[in-house]
């Protein structure tokens, strides 16, 4: 297909103006890099994939307004999102320290997590912060830094299951679901359970929570659930039917991406549809979603098993020698599992005067196998990652804005 020049794509973009949500440009846009983008395109569904792409709109008070784009969304058919599920467990675990309204209750109090029903683990220390106690805050910096699976366990526990579901009804999202903790096998029964947990100061108790219950079944209509030809089992032994992620969590692109909306730019929503969020949650929050691992001494990180641009897929892929460009700040929380990669983020420009809101997913398991570490995230999944987070990029670039937008609230400071 010959090449579309830009300003043709940039009249294609204007006309898409006029719609709610566009389903053309970005098909358009990745059919004009043939080179990039022919593959997937030529295997949507095979591949998995769905985008959503927003651009904002600032009018003379930096209020902010959104134009969206998509590319093969579809709300029933399942991805497995991993890690993504990390950064609502975040807000909402934020959200109940506030809505206790507990006097001296903080995120920063030592948390200290206790068992009470078969397979849970406490924990009492945190080797990796400063004071080398269990926090809440401490929890969210690890989830957001390196998406550690421990830590999102400990705010789901804390937050409990209902609530979580409860406050995805609350905020619209209702084709997702979170039922299960991460990278322990959790389901079933176990799933349904959460801990008890204890809120110190110093040697004071603040607050006590009983352990929590869930009965609640969280039913979705989806499809492509079941997939695959094999999987491997517990034992690392082949099993010769197709894999079925039922009662896994479900969060889809267009809810990830709103999640990220309300988060990023909660003035863009009526005061009762934001987050119930503080300033310093915000701050908390924004600081490490665009934070490097190399930037943290508390928790410190290995540079060779966590790099720079470690986290940062929708824009420089996985590259270990990725050049990083000191005007751009990511903030995201991105997933991989089960050969998928999903990455949903907020891009800032501070030098061009850019942003824009970016989620995607991408799948390849060439063997269709599940469960056997054996995929193509280097050739296909991570690659086309980087290649959607440029163009879109380079196509703000060249985005004319009559109001330029104040970026200043996202110049985090970095320091430990």
């Amino acid at each position: 297909m010959r090449k579309l020049s830009l300003c043709l794509l940039l009249l294609i973009n204007i006309k898409a103006m006029a719609q709610k949500t566009d389903t053309t440009f970005l098909k358009i846009l990745m059919e004009s890099k043939p080179e990039l983008f022919s593959g997937i395109l030529n295997h949507p569904n095979k591949n998995e994939v769905q985008i959503m792409y927003t651009q904002v709109t600032r009018d003379k008070n930096n209020k902010p307004s959104f134009k969206s784009f998509s590319y093969n969304l579809n709300t029933k058919r399942y991805f497995y999102p991993a890690s993504t599920v990390k950064l609502a467990a975040v807000i909402f675990a934020l959200e109940k320290i506030n809505e206790l309204k507990i006097k001296g209750l903080t995120a920063n109090l030592t948390m200290i997590t206790d068992s009470s029903f078969k397979g849970q683990t406490k924990v009492l220390k945190d080797e990796s912060a400063a004071n080398g106690k269990p926090s809440l805050a401490h929890y969210i910096k690890k989830v957001l830094l390196t998406s550690d699976n421990d830590a999102y366990n400990r705010l789901f526990e804390f937050i409990g299951r209902a609530e979580i579901n409860a406050k995805l009804k609350k905020y619209g999202m209702t084709d997702s679901r979170i039922l299960n903790r991460l990278a322990i096998g959790d389901g079933g029964e176990s799933a349904r359970h959460t801990n008890p947990i204890d809120f110190y100061e110093g040697d004071k108790l603040v607050y006590h929570q009983a352990e929590q219950y869930d009965a609640k079944d969280y039913p979705l209509e989806l499809i492509n659930l079941t997939v695959g030809k094999g999987y491997m089992d517990s034992n690392d032994k082949l099993v010769n039917e197709p894999y079925s992620f039922a009662n896994k969590n479900v969060f889809t692109i267009a809810d990830q991406q709103s999640l990220m909306k309300r988060l990023i730019m909660p003035e863009a929503y009526l005061v009762k549809e934001r987050f119930n969020l503080r300033a310093e949650d915000y701050k908390l929050i924004y600081t490490y979603m665009s934070k490097l691992p190399t930037e943290s001494d508390f928790p410190k990180y290995d540079p060779k098993e966590f790099w720079p641009t470690y986290a940062k897929m929708l824009f420089y892929g996985r590259e270990k020698e990725a050049v990083i460009d000191p005007n751009i700040r990511i903030f995201n929380k991105y997933g991989d599992s089960y050969g998928f990669i999903i990455d949903n983020s907020y891009f800032v420009d501070f030098k061009n005067k850019v942003e824009y809101f970016l989620t995607a997913v991408v799948q390849s398991n060439e063997d269709g196998i599940y469960n056997d570490n054996k995929y193509e995230y280097e050739t296909v999944c991570y690659p086309f990652m980087k290649n959607l987070g440029k163009m879109i990029y380079e196509l703000e670039l060249s985005r004319q804005k009559r109001h330029l937008p104040d970026l200043s609230k996202f110049k985090m400071d970095y320091g430990n």
